[in-house]
């Protein structure tokens, strides 16, 4: 997800009545919410040279412990089964451990408290949709895998006429700390200086409870990375629908610790032979998220 470093971004119950399963939790045994996490996660060999790269400290428990916001369907978000953590960025980054030798060991956190917790060593990678910006990177290493930008949604058919451009007065909803907070502050900055009605801005802790918030009216739009807010319109049946173009593409990026840079190195490697040997392709596709691929996974890339 398009996410700020402000505090932010839990799979929750979803609104009383509404058909939604964004997060995987919701729904009987008829939904299509858990496709993608129905059909096993590609497996890889360790790359020896690439297992070599990772520092003893990190290496000699055999595994990664990764801090995750899993509320964040399609990329991490908890199963049908109220505790498996799923999403193309868990498929993709225990492909990721594993070709470094290792075991990708998820565990949910707040968003705003993950970055932190890398630094702390609570967690020694952050996993959780992070775009990476140059705030982000005064703070940690982060290697570039994804690329996505921010979308809207409404419900079918647009009932409210919303126009992105044109918002003022009315009531949207975004996940907290993410970028489209910021987004949706200045379009409501310029909405007052027009001397306009203020947006409404309703901030949830969880992008499930603002999916929820939109098909059952109580907002009239939201605003989240492009991937979550497709997701979010195949998973809730016909109820809500794109609503103008993606904007402000950037990379997602891993987290990990600033002292830590030969280990992003071997990260951004690992995800760069993940491209080459078909691997990354195969976990996108699974997911329906394949529009941002990258080729090129880097530390701390340029903007």
């Amino acid at each position: 997800m398009l996410k700020s470093s402000l505090p932010r971004r839990s799979a929750v119950a979803l609104l009383a009545g509404v058909a939604l399963v964004v997060t995987g939790c919701g729904g009987g045994s008829s939904d299509s919410s858990s496709e993608g996490s129905k059909s096993a996660a590609p497996s890889v060999s360790e790359d020896k040279d690439l297992a070599a790269k990772v520092p003893d400290a990190i290496a000699s428990d055999g595994k990664l412990t990764v801090g995750s916001d899993t509320s964040y369907a399609p990329s991490e978000f908890i199963d049908t089964d109220g505790e498996t953590i799923v999403g193309f960025d868990v498929d993709l980054f225990k492909a990721v451990a594993q070709k470094l030798g290792l075991e990708a060991d998820f565990q949910t956190a707040s968003f705003d408290s993950i970055i932190a917790g890398v630094g702390s060593g609570k967690y020694e990678v952050g996993v959780s949709s992070f775009t990476v910006n140059p705030e982000r990177m005064q703070q940690a290493n982060m290697i570039s895998y994804y690329s996505a930008g921010t979308q809207w949604a409404t419900k079918k058919d647009n009932p409210e006429k919303v126009d992105p451009d044109n918002a003022c007065g009315l009531s949207i909803a975004v996940q907290k700390a993410t970028v489209q907070v910021d987004d949706i502050t200045a379009r409501s900055d310029k909405c007052k200086s027009a001397g306009k009605e203020a947006i409404t801005i309703d901030q949830y802790e969880g992008q499930d409870e603002a999916t929820a918030a939109v098909v059952s009216g109580k907002d009239v739009a939201m605003l989240a990375d492009s991937p979550v807010s497709a997701y979010a319109v195949d998973q809730t049946n016909g109820q809500l629908e794109l609503l103008g173009d993606i904007y402000d593409s950037a990379p997602y990026g891993y987290v990990v610790a600033k002292d830590q840079t030969d280990f992003a190195q071997a990260i951004a490697d690992a995800v760069k032979s993940l491209i080459d040997d078909g691997t990354y392709e195969t976990v996108l596709k699974k997911w329906g998220v394949e529009g941002g691929a990258i080729t090129d996974p880097a530390v701390n890339p340029a903007g």
